[in-house]
């Protein structure tokens, strides 16, 4: 009893679809439509799959032409029966018939019902409802968690950006930078440098941005455009480099020489030149020394509170060689160095010996001579 209700029910029902949609039925129907589900909820872009079946309840084989109606023009179907595209299909009496039915819903779909219906031409109809959970749209987004980077001018800024492809199909996205001259911007989608990427229908793609700004480059807000594009869509993001300023520094003489002499256990005095190339104010500059075994080198001063971009400051350093020091020549290695840059330079320094040692020389030479001379003139004649 509660099937034939449950029958007749679907009877008027499928004669108010009849009417309303303009289909007729057959006196005595006995073809059914069914399947299990069908209020389905999906998010733009989905791809929703039906099984149903057509049910021949009558005494005879009845051959039926089966379609899908009042889908929205940007929505695509495909009706299968065995592996194939069908427009019509035959139940033998009692039997019934599966066939599938997918359904593509748009990527740019109004949020809510979407009714449609699945036709046994004079026999039945199947009303289907996909409910849209979300406004569609048919866009592309580009975004970054952390879109503004601070740092010197020799830091690495990397950002990690997303690229989400809003749309039903597959999009190859070339990628672009405007960034100011002399800066150098590289995309790595999945952590390969390139200039084009592709990403699937509904897919977030993730792409590392690396940003070099140019040597010396002044401190400063720097805004660098990026783009995905192709012909049906684009996005468009904004990344912003912070430089808190450069630092370098140069050491040298006024000279720019980096040569001197000096005598065995003798001190020699060497004016030094911090200059301060960066951007930045150096503060807090350390002078050291790398000197050879039983040598001193002293500065004045040792520490130079703070040199102002483009100025330079001096210091004096005092070297003392070991007091046996043998003759030839030595290297002495002087830096000056804060926590943000330093300078490094290579002293070349030759030994000589003292003047006395010269003069005693000098003199033993004489005396050899002279003592030669003598025994020559005595005995020379024998």
């Amino acid at each position: 009893m509660e099937k034939k209700l449950h029958l007749f029910g679907r009877y008027l029902i499928s004669i108010g679809f009849m009417i309303f949609f303009g289909e007729g039925l057959t006196a005595g129907n006995d073809i059914e439509l069914y399947t299990p589900y069908t209020n389905i909820s999906v998010p733009p872009g989905e791809t929703v799959e039906y099984s149903i079946d057509v049910i021949n309840s009558g005494d005879s084989t009845r051959t039926v032409d089966v379609y899908v109606a009042g889908l929205g023009k940007d929505w695509n179907y495909n009706l299968k029966a065995g592996g194939y595209a069908i427009r019509q299909i035959s139940v033998l009496p009692g039997e019934k018939k599966e066939i599938s039915l997918t359904v593509d819903v748009p990527v740019k779909v109004n949020k809510g019902q979407h009714w449609f219906r699945v036709v046994a031409r004079s026999y039945d109809v199947l009303p289907l409802v996909v409910d849209v959970s979300e406004q569609g749209t048919f866009k592309t987004e580009f975004t970054c968690d952390q879109a503004n980077i601070e740092g010197h001018s020799d830091a690495n800024f990397t950002f990690q950006t997303k690229l989400k492809n809003s749309t039903g199909q597959k999009q190859v996205y070339s990628l672009h930078a405007n960034a100011p001259r002399g800066w150098k911007v590289i995309f790595k989608p999945n952590y390969k440098q390139a200039t084009a990427v592709e990403v699937g229908p509904n897919v977030t793609e993730n792409i590392s941005i690396e940003v070099d700004p140019p040597y010396n480059v002044e401190a400063g807000t720097y805004k660098i455009p990026v783009r995905a594009a192709n012909r049906s869509t684009s996005a468009d993001l904004e990344l912003e480099v912070v430089i808190s300023g450069s630092y370098d520094l140069e050491l040298s003489t006024p000279s720019g020489r980096l040569s001197t002499t000096i005598t065995s256990g003798r001190e020699k005095d060497i004016e030094l030149v911090v200059k301060n190339t960066g951007s930045s104010v150096l503060e807090d500059v350390v002078l050291t020394a790398n000197k050879p075994k039983n040598w001193t080198v002293e500065f004045e001063p040792d520490t130079i509170a703070a040199i102002e971009p483009g100025d330079e400051a001096t210091a004096l350093a005092t070297i003392k060689s070991a007091d046996k020091a043998i003759p030839g020549d030595y290297v002495t290695n002087i830096t000056a160095k804060t926590p943000e840059a330093q300078s490094n330079v290579s002293f070349r320094i030759t030994v000589k010996t003292p003047l006395l040692w010269g003069w005693l020389g000098i003199l033993i030479i004489l005396v050899t001579l002279g003592v030669i001379f003598y025994l020559f003139r005595k005995y020379g004649r024998r």
